[in-house]
């Protein structure tokens, strides 16, 4: 008896647009959220990191300033100290240090012409402006720029910032004046306030506030547009974790709903029977136990691969022979070639063992699947080689076959779980699409890789590589 079924169109997709759908939503905002955590994290440390750097600004110009204001005030200190003969009383030798001198008298500024030339100094740049007070903190004279609004008597502090009422800023140093007289006495002549005008230093400030407020929405924007492609890169492994999960259930949804829905028109065509004979009921049967070991298998296959996904280890590990093991492969294999019209051979270039350490189950399991691949996709007639050899502390294995050979784009895919070259699902080789996977994971358990050369309609190589032992 004969049984035929036939399976309705896959709806995979179908089943799993609405939940991918809800996933991209999930996806999509959790890339935002990732955004905007990746946001507040960059822009909190821009904002540390130019908060550190204005202040730098700030500290290394208002150090430079203070830096010269010093220089300047004890330049013109020691030279109109050796000047001055009498308390209070401005010399002509000393108008020289003083351009634009005025003087004080009955609560009006007099202005003085120099009868020297001025000595070329930093007053004369117009930044500055000096003071002179007599012992009792009154003002005798000023000399440079005039500020307005500042107080006319003297300052209790030596050095201070100070701001006058219409909101310009100044550094101020105050030093005293001394008398020597004949007799190496001193006794206190007055005061000299020297200041300088922090305009251009508040207007450097002013100007990189400005930037710094035009410059912040475009900085703005790049930090999310950063933040955005950093959420992206984030996500996409994960997204390619789901997408090959997601394939891995539309596949392995796929490979289960075959055999069962073998099984399930089986039985279906033995109810519609109102009478069968005891050969019809062993051919059902027949039918019944070869899907049930084909869903077995893939059972066993799956789970053999989730174990190394979990890095669990599988069986003990002890040193191998690969002449023995490729020898118990190609006379296994031989009536499977012989039936399907190809030659099988094998070519060994060393006479001694080759030893690697691992287990010898998963190691026959590896190469087995690699030549009963090559039997399948090699047409009546061809060849397939197994060839063992040896270099630089390593095994090599290579099943070679002049088959159907494989696209270049192909190659980096094979090794992937359900995949077929060209989407078949034909089945005309009875696998499921794990074999070459598995020989992958057995390989890479064992510190080894494999690696496959192909062409179309040329044939394939596919090579094992594996250190050898001792």
């Amino acid at each position: 008896m004969v049984v035929n079924y036939q399976l309705k169109p896959s709806t995979a997709s179908d089943i799993v647009s609405a939940p991918m759908m809800n996933q991209n939503n999930i996806f999509r905002s959790t890339r935002w959220r990732l955004t905007v955590f990746y946001t507040g994290v960059i822009g909190f440390l821009f904002l540390v990191c130019g908060f550190g750097v204005w202040q730098a600004i700030v500290h290394a110009h208002r150090v430079t300033l203070e830096r010269e204001l010093k220089s300047v005030a004890g330049n013109l200190h020691d030279n109109l100290e050796s000047t001055l003969r009498q308390p209070g009383k401005l010399e002509n030798a000393s108008l020289r240090y003083l351009p634009s001198l005025y003087i004080y008298q009955n609560s009006n500024w007099v202005e003085i012409k120099p009868t020297e030339p001025h000595r070329l100094n930093p007053i004369d740049r117009g930044d500055y402006y000096i003071r002179l007070l007599d012992a009792g903190g009154d003002p005798i004279a000023q000399a440079g720029i005039e500020p307005s609004s500042l107080p006319l008597r003297r300052l209790a502090a030596d050095s201070q910032l100070i701001e006058d009422r219409l909101g310009d800023r100044y550094q101020q140093i105050s030093l005293p004046l001394s008398l020597h007289d004949l007799d190496g006495k001193n006794s206190l002549w007055g005061y000299i306030e020297v200041g300088r005008s922090w305009q251009e230093f508040d207007s450097y400030l002013t100007s990189i506030r400005l930037t710094i407020l035009w410059t912040t929405p475009i900085i703005i924007l790049l930090v999310i547009a950063v933040s955005w492609y950093l959420a992206g890169l984030a996500m996409r492994p994960l997204y390619q974790s789901y997408r090959q999960i997601q394939q891995f259930t539309t596949d392995a949804a796929h490979e289960l709903r075959t055999p069962l829905a073998a099984v399930r028109a089986t039985l279906e065509s033995l109810t519609r029977m109102a009478h069968f004979s005891e050969a019809e009921a062993r051919d059902i049967l027949k039918v019944i136990e070869r899907q049930n070991l084909r869903l077995s298998e893939l059972v066993s296959d799956l789970l053999f691969l989730s174990r190394f996904d979990r890095q669990i280890k599988l069986g003990d590990r002890y040193p191998c022979s690969l002449q023995d093991i490729l020898g118990d492969i190609e006379e296994e294999l031989a009536a499977l070639a012989l039936q399907t019209g190809i030659t099988l051979s094998s070519s060994f270039e060393l006479t001694t063992p080759i030893i690697v350490m691992g287990n010898e189950e998963q190691l026959y399991r590896m190469v087995f699947n690699l030549v009963a691949n090559a039997i399948n996709y090699t047409p009546t007639g061809g060849r397939v080689t197994i060839s063992l050899g040896y270099n630089n502390q390593h095994a090599l294995i290579r099943i070679a076959d002049n088959g159907i050979g494989i696209t270049p784009e192909h190659h980096a895919k094979i090794f992937d779980r359900f995949y077929r070259v060209g989407g078949d699902r034909s089945r005309h080789s009875g696998g499921s699409g794990l074999g070459l996977a598995i020989a992958k994971a057995i390989a890479q358990s064992h510190r080894g890789s494999i690696h496959v050369q192909s062409e179309l309609d040329k044939g394939s190589t596919f090579t094992i590589q594996l250190p050898t032992y001792g």
